[in-house]
């Protein structure tokens, strides 16, 4: 008897440390949560959007659904699930938070772990709706986030801009809305996103002439592989000019996860090239490099004098 695909991948994603809810959502801990409970050693959203990095919940509604099968993605690929039987957005959220405390719960001996930051943690205030696949496929998307911000919690909603009438619709609008561009030209973008539509690179363009109508923080993503996407500063800088995002933030691939298969450790940029195609690419913007962390390949371009931190965010 054939093996049933969706209890496939359920079972390598269980290896991996994700804990499922259903067929289509899922719940890892962030190696930053970790990292802040027991080092002090913060997230770097932490350091430039606010994020308590301990008090993070980092979830997918769709974790084995995407239309990207990029090259650089530590996703699982291969398993797509057929016929989902989508959760109700509430039931996700509450299984998160579940599988959260759950995760979380050893820490709480750990004498290197504050007490009171331990208790914060299992009552997270922030929502990374990412993780792993496109979330935008999730229907009741719009729901999730109401229902997040109902419970007095932040949200981040990471999209490669591939189902912008998704993002026209939604409402409401994540706290903070970031969309990924791998790709100066649709010549780099079908060779290293590998889309699973047709017309995925003119989606992509039509979220960032989107971008600017949208009532929120928006961020503009450049994940940065060398030997594939480093430089072109030029065709990154007219893409981002279409989207108008408040902040840029080029960020480096790491050699993690199922991109091992596909990827080498040298495809993983330093810090310094990072760094450096930020500065190249915000002197044709007129953005500047507020800041940059090295340990995790990444900074962040903005206008000057750029407020940074949203107030009151997981206060």
């Amino acid at each position: 008897m054939a093996s049933d695909p969706s209890s496939d991948v359920s079972r390598v994603l269980e290896r991996q440390q994700y804990k499922m809810h259903g067929s289509h959502s899922a719940v890892k801990l962030c190696h930053w949560v970790q990292q802040s409970l027991l080092k002090g050693r913060p997230c770097y959203k932490q350091e430039f959007y606010g994020i308590r990095s301990h008090r993070c919940l980092q979830m997918t509604p769709v974790v084995n659904q995407c239309t990207h099968n990029c090259l650089f993605c530590w996703r699982v690929q291969g398993f797509e699930a057929q016929n989902v039987e989508w959760k109700g957005p509430e039931e996700i959220l509450d299984a998160c938070m579940a599988e959260q405390r759950k995760l979380v719960s050893g820490f709480g001996g750990d004498p290197r772990c504050s007490k009171e930051q331990w208790k914060e943690s299992r009552e997270p205030k922030h929502v990374a709706i990412s993780l792993s696949g496109e979330p935008t496929m999730y229907p009741r998307l719009g729901e999730f986030i109401e229902i997040c911000h109902r419970r007095g919690m932040t949200t981040f909603l990471v999209t490669n801009g591939t189902l912008p009438e998704v993002l026209e619709k939604l409402d409401p609008l994540p706290t903070q809305l970031y969309v990924t561009v791998a790709a100066p030209n649709e010549e780099v973008y079908k060779r290293l996103c590998v889309p699973r539509i047709p017309d995925g690179w003119e989606k992509l363009r039509r979220t960032l002439e989107l971008f600017p109508s949208l009532g929120t923080r928006t961020v503009v993503r450049h994940t940065l592989v060398n030997g594939w996407n480093v430089g072109w500063e030029d065709e990154y800088a007219k893409l981002d000019a279409i989207a108008d995002p408040m902040f840029i933030e080029p960020k480096g691939y790491v050699f993690v996860g199922d991109s091992r298969r596909r990827m080498t450790i040298d495809n993983m940029p330093s810090p310094a090239m990072v760094a450096e195609f930020g500065r190249r690419l915000g002197d044709r913007l007129g953005m500047e490099l507020l800041m940059e962390r090295p340990d995790s390949r990444v900074a962040l371009l903005g206008g000057k004098g750029a407020q940074v931190k949203i107030p009151g965010l997981d206060e």
